[in-house]
């Protein structure tokens, strides 16, 4: 991809019947842009990041935030920030495919 230039996010969203899909947006030192893409019943176990924040911007459908001791409602255009340290996670407890925007800054150290 090349940037900058305008993202539709869910003509990149990578889906499975077996687990979570991601997609990677953009990617540099300092920021990562991703995709996570749930079928319906899929989740993103509870987990922190060290020295790392995290946004979470739901493009569509509908689900929970997992929280650390809560599971919050989310659907499309709810935010949830995860500072570093915060337990988070997501479920879709919907129906139909979860789509969700996640920014990582800084971004996880490449290999």
């Amino acid at each position: 991809m090349t940037h900058p230039s305008v993202i539709r996010p869910a003509d990149h969203a990578v889906y499975s019947p077996h687990k979570m899909g991601k997609a990677t947006l953009f990617e540099s030192s300092r920021l990562l842009v991703g995709l996570n893409a749930f079928e319906p019943g899929q989740q993103h176990a509870l987990h922190a990041h060290a020295g790392q924040d995290k946004a979470y911007l739901i493009v569509e459908g509908t689900g929970q935030f997992l929280l650390d001791g809560r599971d919050l409602p989310m659907g499309a255009g709810d935010l949830l920030v995860a500072p570093e340290g915060v337990p988070h996670g997501v479920r879709n407890t919907g129906s139909e495919r979860l789509l969700v925007l996640a920014i990582l800054a800084p971004a996880p150290a490449q290999h």
